[in-house]
């Protein structure tokens, strides 16, 4: 009987989440700002010059910012430059579904960039999904933090993010924050990077677009950590260790060839390849640990010998047949 109440009792709890016990952010009162506000003015003129206009303004009711809704022209608004490359297929099929329902009705995030103009950190789909459409203007809310700029994969909500997708857009970001703030240590932006192995994979992408990083994800997330020497510093840094782990992939290609001329033709290959010659494969690191097991300088010569001393006689199939268990176990 008692375990029938405990089960009924966790069914009804599956589904629900707990409230904070203390309520937070503002009242009703404190939310709407008129659009003669001073703190809006700025942003309410700079619409009006690019050709659009102001429809209401509140403070976001949980941090108090202030924020403009705004109608805005699509050619005034662009997507922040170091933002992931545009998916026609995704403009169009999202094109298609506005269409069909006749009303654009996902606002925009705006800010105003380095250079002046309007950014959209988050909307890039969803204005060339505008564009295609034929649209005049484009509904927006506009803030007056420039920092939302770099707040990329936190607010971007309108396609999932791929391991390709977050390394470009991740090193875009550092890349235009170095020229801004060089001496600021890596570390500081560690809230806007989100992972420090997104950057030395980025920079891999940046030159070799079909990388197969997800293989040497695991790898990274062990060792690399976001350092605090300046941010041009610590990319100059980072452009090392990606040739590095380039190489050991040109290995990595040497043995899976050699693997398949004598007739392993799993599709798991190259994880079992990079499994292998892993250093810190059996190595713990517990979550939230800023000190790596190893350094990554070391961890890379590491695996580099590995690769050059692999021996193809070691491989059998039923190896291979762990690997397939456990990627599927991870998919």
């Amino acid at each position: 009987m008692a375990v029938t109440k405990k089960r009924a009792a966790a069914k009804r709890g599956r589904g629900k989440l707990a409230p904070e016990a203390k309520a937070r952010g503002l009242d009703a009162g404190q939310v709407a700002i008129p659009l003669d506000s001073a703190e809006i003015a700025d942003l309410a003129a700079l619409v009006r010059d690019a050709g659009g206009a102001p429809i209401g303004a509140y403070h976001e009711p949980l941090g108090g910012r202030p924020l403009l809704v705004a109608s805005l022209p699509l050619s005034a608004v662009q997507p922040t430059p170091f933002q992931r490359d545009l998916s026609p297929t995704h403009a169009k099929r999202l094109a298609q579904k506005i269409d069909e329902t006749a009303a654009f009705l996902d606002p925009l995030i705006v800010v105003r960039g380095d250079d002046g103009r309007l950014w959209t950190p988050n909307g890039r789909h969803r204005l060339a999904a505008g564009k295609k459409l034929g649209m005049r203007q484009i509904t927006a809310l506009i803030s007056p933090d420039e920092s939302l700029a770099y707040r990329i994969l936190a607010l971007n909500t309108e396609k999932a993010h791929n391991l390709k997708d977050r390394s470009l857009e991740v090193i875009r970001m550092a890349r235009s924050l170095a020229k801004r703030e060089p001496k600021t240590p890596e570390s500081r932006f560690a809230a806007e990077f989100e992972s420090p192995e997104l950057l030395t994979l980025g920079i891999v992408y940046e030159d070799t677009s079909k990388f197969a990083g997800g293989a040497y994800s695991s790898f990274l997330k062990k060792v690399d950590r976001f350092g605090d020497r300046g941010l041009a510093v610590s990319l100059r840094d980072r452009e090392g260790f990606a040739a590095r782990l380039q190489e050991i992939d040109s290995e990595v290609k040497r043995i899976i060839a050699a693997l398949q001329k004598r007739g392993f033709k799993s599709p798991y290959l190259r994880n079992y390849v990079v499994a292998r010659i892993n250093p810190v494969r059996w190595l713990k690191v517990k979550k939230g640990d800023t000190k790596p097991p190893m350094p990554l300088a070391q961890a890379l010569t590491r695996m580099t010998a590995a690769a050059k001393a692999f021996k193809l006689d070691s491989v059998s199939s039923k190896d291979l047949a762990w690997v397939a268990v456990g990627a599927s176990a991870q998919e």
